[in-house]
């Protein structure tokens, strides 16, 4: 009896690994693609892919041969140990759980699953030990059985768990540019048309967002959360000034209207009742800059142009100061032509009071507090680490690219300790007819310097992404003339310091 439970489960592992290696070799790429987005051994799905199935096969060989057998029922037993702890972590340990382990159980839920494979290594057990006591010297083999099973046990265990540390450590810290994507990372919810395609996300306060208008540069609309619109019309006194580049943002209660290009900087306020907003002069003819971000009532971060060399440059303009406006040129450093490869993007994160830098062409961003000191550098995922830019000056001033190249980094939003990154680049292991089909949003934890994951938003049809804010409930984006507001996946609103 003991002798057929035994011969039972030795032929139930062959059928089951030889299943379930067939089924992962026809869906290969799926299951590789899997692997990749598994919370625990994304660093190493590569290799992870073809091992699994060559074990497998391997143990499957084993027990169909009366000398290797009894090793094959004792892999058997440690394969399912490894796949068992995995799911464990999976379940206990994991930022997020993927919506399925995909293979011969794909239609099992992540729980059940568990609970199959520790049955299994029970059988397992129990038909090792039958096997064991069939042989002459039972006290001996009892003592091997113990003594292995426990030696087995461990080392399954040991392997599964040290892939799991050196993967998160790899993904976080060191990634070889390896996506994880967040299930349903973002939902869409509802959809507002704003009638013109002109609309950018200058700010929020709660629930309320701000568009500035690029067209109309003197008129800004507030959305609720109910999204009902409110259109506004800002008044300023110096209309005879030749504005070229007036854009619109907000730091609550205050917005502000600057155009760098002569060197002017409005403030008004939001909680003004009146549809008609005055404003007063913060700044004028203090400094030139093509970007600007607001820090509070008194103070501006700018991007700006050395006079010298032409390179993009950060600064400050600060009225409680006794220095007006302070440059800090070592800040963005050049790989290249030291103009474009200095170009980048300002976010600021108001909760925890920091600016983040991050350069068009590389795979950087920097941080740094309200007075631009600076705090840290940190790499993307992206693997480019400096592009080989050339440029040229023309008789104009004006620089232009000789070698015309893509942004890496397209938009970028910073919400409490989440940055937020538009990336154009694809990574190991991904769908080219994704990337034809939706924006790709990377995340970072900037306090932690750590990569939290992935996920798509699909075009609109044939409208990509223009603009995008994050709030505490929603994911705004803009498509033309449209405005989608998106849930968040729970995963990531968690990660909000």
């Amino acid at each position: 009896m003991k002798a057929k439970f035994s011969l039972i489960v030795q032929y139930f592992f062959v059928l089951l690994f030889v299943y379930a290696a067939i089924s992962k070799l026809i869906t290969f790429e799926a299951f590789q693609v899997q692997l990749t987005q598994s919370p625990l051994l994304s660093a190493y799905a590569s290799t992870i892919a073809y091992l699994v199935i060559i074990v497998e096969l391997v143990i499957a060989l084993f027990l169909t041969l009366k000398q290797t057998k009894t090793l094959g029922l004792y892999l058997s037993y440690g394969l399912m140990v490894a796949f068992t702890i995995y799911i464990y972590l999976i379940l206990n340990y994991s930022d997020f759980i993927p919506c399925s382990c995909g293979g011969i159980l794909e239609k099992m839920g992540w729980t059940e699953h568990l609970w199959f494979n520790i049955i299994v290594c029970i059988l397992g057990l129990l038909a090792i030990y039958f096997q064991e006591n069939n042989k002459q010297h039972n006290k001996e083999n009892k003592k091997r059985f113990i003594l292995s099973t426990v030696l087995l046990t461990t080392l399954s265990i040991g392997i599964v768990i040290l892939l799991f540390i050196s993967s998160e450590h790899i993904i976080k810290k060191e990634n070889p540019f390896i996506r994880r994507y967040l299930p349903h990372g973002v939902i869409e919810d509802q959809t507002l048309d704003l009638q013109v395609n002109s609309f950018y996300f200058s700010g929020y306060h709660h629930d309320t967002l701000y568009l500035g208008n690029y067209t109309a540069p003197l008129r800004y609309i507030s959305i609720d959360e109910k999204l009902k619109r409110k259109d506004f019309q800002i008044q300023i006194d110096s209309l005879h000034l030749p504005y070229t580049q007036l854009k619109f943002k907000t730091i609550y209660p205050n917005f502000y209207l600057a155009d760098g290009t002569i060197s002017i900087v409005f403030k008004g306020r939001l909680d003004n009742q009146s549809k008609q907003q005055p404003t007063e002069i913060l700044s004028y003819k203090q400094a030139y800059f093509s970007d600007f971000t607001p820090i509070d009532s008194t103070t501006i971060t700018f991007k700006g142009q050395s006079s010298k060399n032409y390179q993009n440059v950060l600064g400050v303009i600060d009225q409680k100061s006794s220095t007006k406006v302070k440059l800090k040129p070592d800040l963005l450093q050049s790989d290249s032509d030291g103009v474009f490869d200095t170009d980048g993007i300002m976010s600021y994160s108001k909760e925890k009071q920091q600016l983040i830098y991050t350069y068009y062409y590389k795979n950087q961003f920097i941080q740094t507090d309200q007075k631009l000191n600076l705090l840290n550098r940190q790499n993307t995922i992206d693997i480019t680490k400096t592009t080989n830019i050339t440029s040229a000056k023309l008789s104009t001033g004006e620089n232009k690219m000789t070698s015309p190249i893509k942004a890496i980094n397209s938009k970028v939003i910073a919400h409490r300790n989440l940055l937020f990154i538009v990336s154009n680049s694809m990574g190991q292991n991904e769908s080219q007819k994704v990337w034809k089909q939706a924006s790709i949003v990377d995340v970072y934890d900037f306090t932690s310097s750590s990569y939290v994951g992935s996920f798509y938003i699909n075009h609109l049809g044939e409208d990509k992404l223009s603009d995008l804010i994050v709030t505490d409930h929603y994911l705004y984006g803009l498509f033309d003339k449209n405005l989608v507001r998106y849930k968040m996946a729970i995963s990531l609103t968690s990660k909000f310091q």
